[in-house]
């Protein structure tokens, strides 16, 4: 039996991967979700926080987005047989310009992450789309609305400071991703109209590829 574990996306809850089916003669899914995480804590040490959850040895760990940088820190503690990410990045040279600029003028903290009860503000962070047609659809999806996890999140990714990718790894990432851009990327999985969503919008995708890309 192999166990993967999945790892949302920022803000996101273990509902995005609702629509995510592997054979069950094959494999085992386990949920992580967020939690709120102490003041100060880095990225690293909430990775080693995390990785107390994976209860199996030999794991796949799946992560999407922000849960994609957390997974490859997750590395460090856990064994693992693959590392997939989804609508991600695997270096900090892969983060788009925005970030990096980000980074160096500190800009992101002045971001108005206060407002992350605005379900649209909240999922133009997350998931880069606008969202006034599938409002009720993201308040489903995005059920991490705190202040300080947002602002820790985004100080996170901005800071990141991974220059090779980490092994056993599988980048998976959407032609049309506008949070993390297709040109900005190297060697990766890519798929057709694929958005920064697609997890959830190209779960089909997903389910035909996804057994064939862990057991390679």
């Amino acid at each position: 039996m192999i166990h993967v574990y999945c790892m949302p996306g920022m803000a996101a809850g273990p509902a995005i991967f609702e629509y995510i089916k592997l054979p069950k003669e094959n494999f085992e899914l386990h949920l992580l979700e967020w939690s709120i995480p102490t003041k100060g804590v880095s990225l690293s040490e909430y990775a080693k926080q995390m990785s107390s959850m994976v209860k199996h040895e030999n794991v796949v760990l799946l992560g999407v987005s922000l849960g994609g940088i957390l997974v490859q820190e997750m590395t460090k503690f856990v064994d693992v047989r693959k590392v997939i990410i989804v609508s991600s990045v695997k270096t900090r040279y892969e983060l788009p310009k925005r970030m990096l600029f980000a980074r160096y003028t500190k800009v992101h903290k002045l971001l108005p992450t206060g407002l992350v009860n605005n379900i649209e503000l909240l999922a133009k962070y997350a998931f880069g789309e606008s969202v006034t047609k599938r409002l009720s659809l993201y308040e489903k999806y995005l059920s991490v609305r705190d202040k300080g996890y947002i602002d820790w999140s985004i100080n996170e990714l901005v800071n990141w400071k991974q220059e090779i990718p980490c092994k056993k790894l599988v980048h998976i990432q959407g032609e049309k991703d506008t949070v993390f851009p297709k040109e900005n990327i190297t060697d990766c999985i890519v798929v057709p109209k694929g958005t920064h969503t697609m997890i959830i919008h190209r779960a089909k995708w997903f389910n035909q590829n996804l057994a064939t890309i862990i057991l390679e």
